[in-house]
Order: structure tokens, then C-alpha cells, then sequence
């Protein structure tokens, strides 16, 4: 898994992370020391002691980097600011295996923006997502990591992410873009 491109990092605290891809949570201790083999979205994955592990940005300052700044909307977005953000959130999002956005992988359906109907100018966000492969060990990981995204969003009070499995995924929906990437033409 190393390269020489591999940024190498030493965690300066213990760390939450996650185990790739099994999506068990685990703590690094202070002191490990690893290389980064992917920094996407505003999340970083570590080479360490022989296992992959996946930090989130809000954990960055473990391993010496800086947390994303936070997202702003102009004041009195509408419903289509919004839903342009969730976007652009959603393309924030990958796979730690795979360095492409779970966007331009074609495992997003849908994402709705809704009124809250219990807070005034809040919103609520319908997404419906899939896998690569229905036994996926990291579905439940990035479905929090869309969760999280999302209501990282102005005035999104909620996201409802669900997974969902029908229709199945296949190359074809990924973008033209990741399938040049992928070598899967």
C-alpha cells in the first residue's frame, strides 16, 4: 500500500478512526505512525501497521492537518441553493478504497431538499444511495459520512439517508469521468 508518494504522519493524540474496510471503529494511540494513501474530501486514509484506517475531517488535527472550514449559504438561500450544496457536499464523499466521489461512482439516486415541517427555514434532506456491492462493509460508514455532510448545510436540520439496493449498481452508472479513471470503459 505504500508508495513514495505516500505522505508519512504521526497521530499526535489517540484518534477514532475506522477500519477499511471491514467499518469496524477503532482508537489509534497517540505516537502511531502511518502514511496517508488518500486525502479526499476533506477525509484522509492511513497505511498503518499493515491495515487501512479512514479519519474524519473533524479529526484532523491528529495527524497534523487542518479540518475543513465550515460551509456558509448566502442569507435567504432558496430550496435550489440548497439543493446545489448537497451536491457539491455529496461530491465531497468517497469511498476509502476508491478515489472517486460516490457522485461520479453513480451510488447517489436521489437527494430531495424538503421543507422542515416543524422549524420554519429549516430543511430536511431525502438522499437514497447505494454500494458497489450489496456486502460492502463500509455502507454503514458512508452513510454517516453523507449524513454528516449534508447537515454540515445552512439551515439543514436533517439528513435521511437510506440505503438501497434496487436498482443495482452496475459500471454503467458511473460517470464517464470515473470510468476513464477506473479503466472500467
Amino acid at each position: 500500500m505504500y508508495s513514495r508518494s505516500s505522505e508519512p504522519v504521526r497521530f499526535e493524540r489517540d484518534c477514532d478512526v475506522v477500519l477499511v474496510p471491514q467499518g469496524e471503529k477503532v482508537t489509534l494511540p497517540a505516537g502511531s505512525v502511518g502514511y496517508i494513501t488518500q486525502a479526499l474530501g476533506g477525509s484522509w486514509t492511513v497505511f498503518v501497521e499493515g491495515n487501512l484506517f479512514r479519519i474524519a475531517g473533524a479529526d484532523a488535527d491528529a495527524i497534523g492537518k487542518e479540518a475543513p472550514p465550515p460551509l456558509e449559504l448566502p442569507e435567504g438561500a432558496d430550496d435550489e441553493a440548497v439543493e446545489q450544496m448537497v451536491w457539491r457536499q455529496l461530491r465531497t464523499c468517497f469511498d476509502p478504497e476508491i478515489p472517486i466521489n460516490v457522485v461520479d461512482l453513480g451510488l447517489v439516486y436521489e437527494a430531495r431538499v424538503e421543507a422542515h415541517p416543524e422549524h420554519p427555514g429549516q430543511r430536511i434532506v431525502q438522499v437514497r444511495m447505494t454500494l458497489t456491492a450489496p456486502a460492502c462493509g463500509m455502507g454503514d460508514i458512508l452513510v454517516a459520512d453523507v449524513t454528516d455532510k449534508i447537515e454540515m448545510i445552512p439551515t439543514v436540520a436533517e439528513a435521511d439517508v437510506e440505503l438501497v439496493f434496487d436498482p443495482p449498481w452496475n459500471r454503467s452508472m458511473m460517470s464517464e469521468v470515473a470510468r476513464l479513471e477506473t479503466g472500467m470503459l
